[in-house]
């Protein structure tokens, strides 16, 4: 089978799937987080939980409220988080595995509590099974629900007029988006990774007697349980150091495609949430089909790029397979990498450092993107609506009319949040990179150097600005030659992470409470259409824009002076 014919055949069937499941779950995630009109009864967990944490699961925010309950919610679990980092070496299950230093421990609490999953360390040698199930897997439930509200609040400044600017309650978003959607989903995904062999143990490994004679040590654990969220909840830190390359976490070539589909999975059916929320489904359909044109085209130029090494054939099969596992082969792996670049999970069944030059840059744009094709759980979502309302400014600006979204005039606040909310990530990237290549420490990081303008400069440079790239979208993959231990790394790709997650999130609640308090105005003759084939246009080729001018040149400096050279 030819790769290409492979990489049809993969791509056919996640398509297939998430087309039957994209009805049925995007109405039930919308079903599950409406509170208007008849209020959906709350489970009995649920009001145990709101009862024991006095919750008043009737009463909703306002942006303000919404906004503290989520900085002060995260920052409670990055300390918790950082302190069972910490003192892990004197608790149950330690495996004689000591405290994390005070530079990794705030590092991965900051990494997980955001969603991002950067890990610089490694896991099975680092965590024992208490802070693995304790810690990291709690937050990559509550981490990605904390963003599927996000998403839900804006919708609903969308959806609300007048009501004093009330977009939910954020204890009621939690933990419906926790019992109601990730958990149940993340079982059934388990159960599907344990038939293809994804291990589920609580060893911390055996021993065993290698071809060579000597014996080694193979490490165990929790894996499919936390390899489910991990996949779903579009975090992407892997129990086993290989993450979904390790046969443990990822066997199969059909365990590969489960993954893909579940990465997928909620971003895409958020789409249809959105689209039922606000009561006209084609505007779901238009967003989503910007997030297939934005990923088809990334993944079109990383299959071509990874099919042929620097325009020359690698083999007879015209394929390169350095950093790629031979069980997924070229197909399976660029499949996974533009999906883990596009959702905003991280996690790797091959290495993007040894990608091609344009293969490695396809993948860095998509995150570039600001990581909308389709993007993570609910950011992903809110992150494409915050371009179609620029996309509707720029469209307003076009056609003479002040600019309106789904009836709602945007004003100079709503448009202020939205440029704020966009600006945030390329600001955090582009200084932190600066930064970065101009310390002496970095040169000694670099797993490629040499003198400027040679091949092994350009890519040590490539390393460093994909890093900054993955932090401050909360991405959390890394092109692997770059060694992140020391502490400014781990200091400032910790601050990326933390205002490339929060910052955008307030201005966005900002922008949903001021939808929420405004008044729907009436469509006229020269309202712009939010749907259809133009508007998809213009919201496509507005989020290449952002990304082509704010980027190209730091683009042009590494990946592309990398394919030219």
């Amino acid at each position: 089978m030819t790769p290409a014919l492979a990489a049809g055949l993969q791509i056919a069937l996640v398509v297939a799937v998430l087309a039957v499941l994209y009805v049925p779950l995007g109405d039930y995630m919308a079903k599950v987080y409406t509170t208007d009109g008849p209020r959906t009864k709350d489970l009995r967990i649920e009001s145990i939980l709101y009862r024991a944490c006095r919750i008043d699961s009737h009463a909703e925010q306002t942006w303000y409220g919404y906004a503290t309950s989520v900085l002060g919610f995260s920052l409670a679990s990055a300390l918790l988080l950082y302190g069972l980092q910490r003192v892990q070496g004197v608790l149950p299950l330690n495996n004689d595995l000591e405290g994390i230093s005070p530079a990794v421990a705030f590092n991965t609490a900051i990494s997980f509590v955001t969603n991002t999953n950067w890990q610089s360390y490694v896991p099975e040698t680092t965590m024992n099974p208490l802070t693995q199930s304790a810690g990291l897997a709690v937050q990559n439930f509550v981490s990605a629900a904390v963003g599927m509200g996000v998403a839900v609040a804006l919708i609903r400044g969308l959806v609300r007029v007048g009501r004093g600017g009330e977009i939910g309650n954020f204890w009621v978003d939690l933990t419906r988006g926790t019992l109601r959607i990730l958990l149940p989903l993340s079982f059934v995904i388990a159960l599907a990774l344990l038939s293809q062999g994804v291990i589920q143990s609580y060893r911390s490994g055996f021993a065993a007697t290698g071809l060579d004679g000597h014996t080694l040590t193979t490490a165990l654990a929790p894996v499919a349980s936390q390899e489910a969220i991990k996949v779903l909840g579009t975090n992407g830190g892997g129990v086993l150091a290989a993450n979904s390359a390790h046969p443990f976490e990822n066997p199969t070539p059909v365990s590969n495609i489960v993954e893909i589909i579940a990465l997928l999975l909620i971003p895409v059916a958020l789409t249809r949430t959105f689209g039922t929320m606000v009561g006209h489904r084609r505007q779901g359909l238009t967003v989503l089909a910007v997030m297939a044109i934005l990923y088809t085209a990334m993944l079109a130029v990383t299959l071509a790029a990874e099919s042929r090494t620097h325009g020359v054939a690698a083999d007879a099969a015209g394929t390169m397979l350095e950093g790629k596992e031979v069980r997924f082969g070229i197909p399976g792996s660029a499949l996974f990498a533009v999906s883990t670049t596009g959702t905003s999970t991280g996690a790797v069944n091959s290495a993007h450092d040894s990608m091609s030059p344009l293969g490695g840059g396809a993948v860095l744009l998509n995150m570039l993107f600001g990581e909308i094709a389709p993007g993570g759980a609910g950011t992903g979502l809110y992150g494409i609506l915050v371009i179609a309302m620029v996309a509707v400014f720029v469209g307003g600006l076009l056609v003479g009319r002040t600019p309106e979204f789904l009836g709602k005039k945007l004003r100079t606040r709503e448009i202020t949040l939205a440029a704020l909310s966009i600006l945030v990530m390329p600001a955090l990237v582009l200084i932190g990179t600066a930064i970065a290549v101009v310390l002496p420490a970095t040169a000694g990081a670099l797993g490629n150097s040499g003198d400027p303008g040679t091949p092994g400069a350009i890519h040590g440079y490539t390393e460093v600005l994909y890093a900054y790239a993955s932090a401050a979208n909360n991405n959390g993959s890394a092109f692997g030659g770059l060694t992140v231990t020391n502490d400014w790394f781990q200091a400032s790709l910790g601050m990326c992470m933390l205002f490339g997650r929060f910052l955008p999130i307030v201005f966005v609640l900002a922008l949903a409470g001021s939808l929420a308090s405004a008044q729907r105005v009436p469509a006229g003759a020269g309202t712009l259409p939010t749907s259809g084939v133009a508007f998809a246009g213009l919201l496509t080729g507005t989020a290449v824009l952002v990304a082509a001018l704010t980027f190209f040149p730091a683009l042009a400096l590494g990946p592309i002076a990398e394919a030219l050279h």
